[in-house]
């Protein structure tokens, strides 16, 4: 949902204000050239009188938010604190509550001298480590016993340069280690790691000035929330490289992580979906056109990495992917290829299937309704076409056939489901429901909007569930919490993603404002944001909610609630909750999906509690030998207990379940989580009827 604003024209005659800035060191001279220009003076005023005037929160820019956007600022230039020494940010503390007088003043120039400074860092840690490579891989030393920190997120600034100096040979010797491991010779990885770093180095001759103020205006307005963000020009014409690359790209939603690109999220019946070959948090460290050659992109910007992956329609690219389920020393890759297309739609739809349980000793069938994406096709509505296709539209002919086949109740799976339109959320919810409200937006401004089904009647009234996941998100969550809040459905599964914001595109002279100026809340008054939906029944992660979700983002808006649009219903599952609790337990406890599902998990969350390695090669041997042993045996544990062989070894190049979740299912049974919702919706129906027969 998105609302007009008018956009903020500031009518001033500006020159570029002067300011006693810090003197920069003397080799930082070649970065003289890089300077604010009018236009970009003028496009800050207009991005500080927009958020002063409609984004949701309206928070002062005073000397609070000006340390927010210094440290937010010093966080992206430096996230893991191998550039900036101590004396950098003793030089810089004067200016931790200056910025926001430098913003509202125009003056850009502390912004782009910080930049500055974090380039000539750069450079300087680069040609470092590249004269250590050019002295040969082979005369490392690996049988020292010497750790290194890999959690540098709240480490101390290193002292001086010598200091850096020991971070980075122990970096470097790290990624050597890496790649040995992962069966490097000493020649590949010194021409690796090499070129690596002189293509590091040239990109960095190619910083503009548009890069510098791009990335100082990011911090200043992500300060106020995640999905508040800047789009310079040529980022603005690319707006999909922040959302996903659906159009004649992969189809995946992809963001930071360091000195890497990740996965966060498969678009429904994309390219990369449908190739069944990467996963969310799957890391991209390299990029090939057709049969080209593979392009290392560690240490690319996000957008860099995305105008290399995208192409014509119909054409190939190739990846280079460390596997989110590699142990986090282990850099063994695998190149996948995947035809680029744009998504479409007919791909997208809601489709069936009968889910057919034995259970309590009787045959029960079950519809499914699969929702990947929550669509309409606009086009096709504008043009009169009587035909055109929405999920309300899908679901309706979809329930009218369940229903001629006299299923026992329905299972709308909403997994991995990253929203959509809201209009589909709202009117998908006036199925089930006799008639009222359906979500609440809260503006800026205080106003409430109560979006509503103005339909008396629900179109189908009988038993439902609603299957969720960490990364079923907005216009899912929506939909799963007017479902509960209604009593209309069971809802299982997992905590889902908590996007509870609005944003609005606003134009600016230069580039374009992304703009939160509103907050979704359920017909409860609970805000969907951060926290998201929490189900009736969980069921065991198949992600590190800490790692992946709205409460993952730095400077989230936080949950809260408003007078609720709706009194109460009765819960007609409360008293019952606590029984299909304990049955779900019961069922599940020593069920092989649901087992290996909490174990690869906990060994994920145990092995990410690790904040430093060892750079002696025995011992990382050692150390990753004991972790693939572990990850072997859980896959052979849920292998031999489905009646399949177990495997020698981990294969790298088709690791079936322990990677990737989406393979493609036969039958609906097969899948452990579905099943199981089937089995706790059959639970509730025979409690109800037991209860209603006394």
């Amino acid at each position: 949902m998105k609302r007009s604003l008018i956009s903020t024209c500031l009518a001033l005659t500006l020159g570029l204000q002067s300011i006693t800035a810090l003197a920069l060191s003397k080799d930082s001279a070649y970065w003289d050239y890089l300077l604010p220009d009018r236009e970009q003076v003028i496009a800050s005023l207009n991005v500080v009188e927009l958020l002063k005037r409609h984004h949701y929160n309206k928070p002062p820019l005073n000397d609070a938010r000006s340390v927010k956007i210094f440290d937010s600022y010093i966080e992206m230039l430096d996230p893991s604190r191998s550039y900036f020494t101590a004396a950098d940010l003793e030089e810089f503390a004067p200016w931790r509550t200056q910025f926001d007088d430098f913003l509202r003043n125009g003056e850009l120039e502390p912004g782009f001298t910080l930049y500055k400074r974090h380039l000539q860092r750069l450079q300087s840690r680069l040609e470092y480590a590249l004269s250590l490579i050019e002295k040969g891989s082979e005369n490392i030393d690996f049988t020292a016993d010497e750790q290194l920190l890999i959690d540098r997120k709240n480490a101390p600034w290193a002292k001086d340069e010598a200091e850096l100096d020991d971070l980075w040979r122990k970096r470097v010797k790290d990624e050597v280690l890496r790649l040995k491991i992962a069966g490097k010779e000493p020649k590949a990885i010194d021409e690796l790691l090499g070129k690596r770093y002189r293509n590091q180095l040239s990109r960095l001759e190619q910083t503009r000035g548009e890069d510098v103020f791009q990335t100082y205006i990011n911090a200043f307005a992500q300060s106020y929330d995640p999905h508040t963000q800047y789009l310079s020009p040529d980022s603005a014409e690319n707006f999909d490289i922040n959302m996903s690359l659906s159009l004649e790209g992969i189809g995946a939603v992809l963001q930071s992580d360091n000195e890497h690109v990740k996965i966060v999220r498969l678009v429904p019946a994309g390219p990369a979906e449908k190739s069944k070959q990467v996963a969310p948090a799957d890391k991209i460290i390299g990029v090939a056109q057709a049969d080209g050659d593979m392009v290392d992109v560690i240490g690319w910007r996000l957008d860099e990495v995305v105008k290399l992956i995208r192409g014509p329609k119909g054409s190939v690219v190739r990846l280079e992917i460390i596997p989110a389920s590699n142990a986090p020393n282990d850099q063994s890759s695998k190149v996948v290829a995947i035809t680029r297309e744009a998504v479409k739609l007919e791909e997208q739809a809601a489709k069936k299937s009968i889910l057919h349980l034995e259970h309590a000793g009787h045959d029960y069938k079950l519809g499914v309704i699969e929702i990947p994406a929550f669509y309409l096709d606009f086009k096709a509505l504008r043009a009169g076409d009587k035909e055109y296709k929405s999920t309300t539209r899908d679901v309706r002919k979809l329930l009218t056939e369940l229903q001629e086949e006299k299923v026992d109740g329905v299972v709308i799976d909403l997994r991995n489901n990253g929203g959509g339109s809201l209009q589909e959320a709202t009117e998908l919810t006036s199925l089930f429901i006799e008639q009222g409200p359906t979500v609440l937006v809260r503006n800026s401004d205080g106003r409430v909007d109560v979006l509503a089904d103005e339909t008396p009647g629900a179109f189908y009234k009988g038993p439902l569930a609603v299957l969720v996941n960490r990364l079923s998100a907005s216009a899912s969550e929506i939909f799963a919490g007017a479902m509960q809040d209604y009593h209309r459905a069971l809802i299982l599964g997992g905590q889902t993603f908590g996007k509870g914001t609005v944003q609005s595109i606003q134009p600016l002279n230069h580039g374009e404002l992304k703009l939160t100026l509103a907050k979704f809340y359920r017909v409860s008054g609970q805000s969907t944001q951060h926290q998201g939906v929490l189900p009736d029944i969980a069921y065991p992660a198949n992600v590190d909610i800490q790692e992946i979700g709205e409460s993952a983002l730095p400077e989230a808006l936080p949950w809260d609630s408003i007078r609720p649009a709706i009194s109460a219903p009765q819960n007609p599952f409360a008293p019952f909750l606590a029984e299909l609790q304990a049955r779900h337990e019961s069922r599940t406890r020593d069920n092989p999906d649901f087992v290996f599902t909490r174990e690869r998990l906990a060994l994920a969350q145990e092995l990410m509690q690790e904040t430093t390695v060892s750079l002696n090669e025995q011992r990382r041997r050692s150390q990753q030998d004991a972790i693939e042993k572990r990850q072997l045996s859980l896959e052979n544990a849920l292998r031999v207990a489905k009646g399949e062989e177990p495997l020698d070894a981990l294969k790298k190049e088709d690791e079936e379940l322990l990677v990737h979740e989406e393979e493609e299912k036969g039958k609906p049974e097969d899948d452990a989580y579905l099943s199981e919702s089937g089995h706790i919706l059959l639970d509730y129906l025979k409690l109800n009827s037991r209860l209603a027969s006394h």
